[in-house]
């Protein structure tokens, strides 16, 4: 037997002095601008979490990306020039900050740098900095399934990664204006090995450590995010692959004297791990080695204390070792394979991902309300003009018919000739409106997607469905936010609900929430259920 729950639709079960108290002001964590959110793809109860881990570079430490990610550029190219061979019009080349984003393809057969959704469907494309015209794309990648596994494709999921792409475009340019023949391949690889050699041997290192102010962000704010972590009780524990040295130059720079309760930075965590060598610490047996002051090895670690660097390492050693595992730790990265995905796939761990890009996307978006709001209105228009327009075909098509096979009379006749003259027009109608819908709706998402990069869009979308980089978070991490200071809002204590996530056939006749309204279902929540993916 069915039990409805009294009251009329819409009526709100609860006290009103209870009401009151929630629309009250100070409310922890709701008042939260949009960009400083929590946002939640898995549900998460803080009270039930012990330990929270961090990796350093891009989550604790978070970089300028303009300054930081030109050096790399900037080193990278000049080696290829000097070391490799590569004509000097490369040495001439500049970084291009909006040319590159997260989630891009290179193409190491075609030298192509591509965007994908979350089907792996090929949107916008470019051969170098030149974009593809469409029926090259379909001719290229709409005949056979794109799999990111194969060694043709190299998936670019970090911001590490973003002067490799720059410099993979732009070296495609100038081969092609020389005439010179080349091997995209071969390309990829020397720029990943140099770029590897660049960050292996110190150079890069060593500049930003010279003028850590002007690559990292001091955020006042994350000093008390930590405090409140571990005033909640929580356990806090430093993992990165970066090494021992530059891990205590840039977190110096990051903590060091914020809170007069912690001098150092080590005094926020219960131990620290360097060199971790992600991803292979969630799958690998390594022990962890203890470190001298001046970063000698002292020998395998039997216990993990404050103040002493570790490095090396494994999943299983680590949690032998500080006694807590599984889901009761979270961890907090920005590196969706790396840190995400490899955490996800090889232990039980929670995680939360940093992306540092959500800010300046969200603001863009608050500013677009409007457009979107029309977005949302245009399409449900379109899809009962299709609706519409397949119902009158099968009829116009049922009158003719009967008009070519029926024989009628001739009343009959000039009565299905009026109804089929009725009925093109209509038809007309229709199609002119389904074009125009189209037409505003291409010039609407211009507005919205090129606005913001005149490149590749937003960074979580291609089109109307999430990029294939969103589709990740989505699928990886159990919340996602865009810097480490942003849990100071919350409670250590926080129920980070997910919303209900609704199939097609659920949300049929549903209301759906423009952008910025939190009362009503929200768009996030309007996607197919999915398992994650292996």
């Amino acid at each position: 037997m069915n039990r409805e729950p009294p009251g009329p639709p819409g009526h709100t079960y609860a006290d009103p002095t209870v009401l009151a108290l929630l629309d009250g002001p100070g409310r922890p964590g709701r008042d939260v601008p949009r960009a400083r959110q929590v946002f939640v793809n898995r549900t998460l109860r803080m009270d039930r979490i012990e330990a929270v881990g961090f990796d350093m570079d891009y989550t604790l430490a978070l970089y300028r990306l303009g300054p930081v990610e030109g050096l790399a550029f900037s080193l990278t190219r000049d080696r290829m020039v000097e070391r490799l061979g590569y004509p000097e019009a490369v040495r001439a080349m500049r970084y291009d900050p909006d040319f590159v984003i997260r989630g891009l393809v290179m193409d190491k057969q075609t030298g192509n740098l591509f965007k994908m959704d979350r089907h792996n469907h090929v949107g916008r494309c470019f051969h170098g900095t030149r974009p593809l015209p469409a029926d090259e794309i379909r001719r290229l990648y709409r005949e056979e399934k794109i799999r990111l596994s194969s060694p043709r494709f190299a998936w670019l999921d970090t911001l590490f990664s973003l002067p490799e792409a720059c410099l993979f475009a732009g070296v495609v340019d100038v081969l092609a204006e020389a005439g010179r023949p080349a091997t995209w391949e071969k390309l990829y690889d020397d720029i990943r090995s140099t770029i590897d050699t660049v960050h292996a041997d110190g150079s890069l290192k060593a500049l930003v450590r010279a003028d850590l102010a002007h690559f990292v962000i001091r955020d006042p704010e994350l000093g008390p995010a930590l405090h409140k972590l571990r005033s909640g009780g929580k356990r806090l524990f430093l993992l990165t692959n970066s090494a021992w040295d530059y891990t205590d130059a840039v977190m110096r720079h990051v903590l060091d004297g914020v809170l007069p309760e912690y001098p150092s930075w080590r005094n926020y965590f219960d131990f620290a791990v360097t060199a971790a060598r992600k991803p292979g610490f969630f799958s690998e047996k390594r022990p962890i080695e203890a470190l001298g002051p001046d970063g000698a090895v002292l020998g395998e670690a039997q216990v993990l204390e404050r103040n002493v660097l570790y490095q090396g390492g494994s999943l299983s050693e680590l949690e032998r070792l500080a006694g807590f595992g599984g889901e009761r730790v979270l961890y907090v990265g920005d590196h969706i394979y790396g840190d995400i995905l490899r955490s996800r796939r090889d232990s039980l761990w929670r995680t939360c991902m940093v992306v540092e890009e959500l800010e300046r996307e969200l603001a863009w978006l608050e500013g677009k309300v409007p457009a979107l709001e029309e977005l949302a209105r245009l399409e449900d228009l379109r899809a009962r003009l299709g609706d519409e327009l397949s119902t009158r075909r099968s009829a116009l098509n049922v009158a003719e018919r009967r008009l070519e096979r029926g024989n009628p009379g001739p009343e009959e006749r000039a009565r299905l000739e009026e109804e089929r003259r009725r009925a093109k027009a209509e038809l007309e109608l229709l199609r002119r409106a389904h074009r125009d819908a189209d037409a505003r709706i291409a010039t609407l998402g211009e507005i919205v997607e090129g606005g913001f990069n005149r490149f590749w869009g937003l960074t979580f979308k291609e089109g109307h469905e999430n990029s294939r980089f969103g589709e990740q978070i989505e699928d990886y991490a159990c919340v996602y936010t865009s810097r480490v200071s942003n849990l100071a809002f919350y409670s250590p204590m926080e129920y980070f609900r997910s919303a209900r996530v609704l199939m097609p056939h659920e949300r049929a006749g549903l209301a759906l929430a423009p952008f910025g309204d939190e009362h009503a279902v929200p768009r996030a929540a309007a996607r197919p259920s999915k398992a994650p993916k292996p």
